[in-house]
């Protein structure tokens, strides 16, 4: 298993270059099983939760193609092809590493009129039911079972009739899985406080790309006027706000000067609002975003919320950030319960952080020092990551298979700004 060794110190300057999104990509992939006709979806991340979820698309008999991109470039092009779907079982094997499988089960539905899927695994960062997924599914029209760890969903003859739900609280997943079975419904379908994501404006882009009638696009009301096929398409997934978000902090923390090249402003306002409050100047262009941290951080209040709040996927890089703000931070978590794993590794490094229950007191601390720490997620690994460029020392990063799900050949883009890190065999 790989680790990584980081030398903090080195202030970080020139540019990155942002990859597609991971959350966006994982729910691009599964629209290619509402249509027989090639789906084709550029700047596509080299992620590990890519190839699971192409492995999966496989196992119904999903064909699936990497067209010609050299092995050093970033990013990729992957075109599918669902002329037959072989099997509509997503199995436990290929699902339980991988929350993002439960996708499927919209448009499986839709196009087969039945799925069985797996309970998802994923990350370990709290209590994620899948209640409000299956809950629209039946509001459409679907037949839902449970049984030994599996969930199966049926449409009645016919195809789903519509219908609509009212989400008793946002949930970006549930809102991805509705859209989905809603595009080929024999009617029309309604859904109210829908998740707003930029990541779901993507999602339903492609799918009006392919023929698809949707209204209230961004908004949290949306309606989907069902047609009777879908058609193929090409699309390019949208930049990763998260991972500009986090690399933005890596700028930060080491005083450096860093040009985010494709990050998108308009998607990342709650993320560059936190980032001005701890001191952090953050110029907005067409091609992208300049990061600089000139002066000393300032300690600030951040709350994360749904859509357009500041994302849960960057509470852990913006904790480390302020890990090193010259007062005390307080952070409060308020959509999963179980997020602050990271503060225990955060805290060998020498950061003075307190949690009670979803808030965290973070005190800035003169120096952080390296130490050898284990990530326990995709966030909290990063947010370690973050935290070892500013420490004096070494650093030790261990089970950054959580890295690899996550963030395109991180090493490689650190290393492009002037970070010393590198990956090596964990023997």
């Amino acid at each position: 298993m790989d680790k990584l060794i980081i030398r903090g110190g080195n202030r970080l300057s020139g540019t990155i270059p942002i990859s597609g999104a991971k959350n966006s990509a994982l729910t691009l992939i599964p629209c290619a099983l509402l249509t027989e006709e090639p789906v084709t979806l550029r700047n596509l991340p080299r992620l590990a939760d890519i190839d699971g979820f192409q492995h999966l698309m496989n196992q119904f008999g999903v064909t699936t193609v990497i067209q010609g991109t050299r092995p050093e470039d970033f990013g990729r092009v992957m075109s599918m092809e669902a002329t037959r779907i072989t099997s509509t079982v997503a199995p436990y094997d290929l699902v339980r590493k991988m929350r993002a499988s439960i996708l499927v089960l919209g448009p499986m539905l839709a196009r087969m009129g039945e799925a069985t899927v797996s309970l998802p695994g994923g990350c370990a960062i709290g209590d994620r039911p899948i209640d409000l997924h299956l809950q629209a599914l039946a509001a459409f029209g679907a037949v839902i079972e449970l049984a030994a760890g599996y969930v199966k969903a049926i449409a009645p003859d016919g195809g789903l009739p519509g219908g609509e739900f009212d989400f008793p609280v946002v949930s970006v997943g549930a809102t991805e899985n509705a859209v989905m079975a809603a595009v080929l419904a024999n009617g029309t379908c309604r859904l109210f406080n829908a998740a707003r994501e930029p990541e779901i404006v993507d999602l339903c882009n492609l799918l009006v790309a392919m023929g698809a009638e949707i209204e209230g696009i961004g908004t949290s009301d949306l309606t989907i006027h069902g047609v009777k096929r879908l058609h193929g398409a090409t699309y390019r997934v949208m930049a990763d706000r998260i991972e500009a978000g986090s690399y933005a902090c890596a700028a930060a923390i080491t005083g450096g000067d860093v040009f985010l090249e494709g990050a998108n402003a308009g998607e990342m306002q709650a993320t560059i609002h936190a980032l001005r409050a701890i001191g952090v100047t953050v110029e907005e262009t067409k091609k992208g975003l300049r990061v600089a941290a000139e002066g000393p951080l300032r300690p600030a209040n951040l709350t994360t919320a749904p859509y357009p709040g500041l994302a849960t996927d960057m509470q852990a890089q913006l904790m480390a950030l302020v890990c090193k703000a010259q007062g005390t931070s307080v952070l409060k978590e308020t959509i999963f319960e179980n997020r602050y794993m990271h503060v225990p590794e955060l805290r060998r490094m020498g950061a003075d952080i307190e949690t009670e229950g979803r808030t965290a007191i973070v005190k800035g601390v003169d120096r952080l020092t390296g130490a050898e720490v284990m990530a326990t997620d995709l966030r909290a690994s990063m947010s370690l990551i973050i935290a070892a460029l500013a420490a004096e020392g070494e650093t030790v990063v261990r089970r950054i298979y959580h890295l690899d799900r996550g963030y395109e050949r991180l090493e490689e883009k650190l290393q492009l700004v002037g970070a010393d890190i590198e990956r090596v065999g964990d023997s």
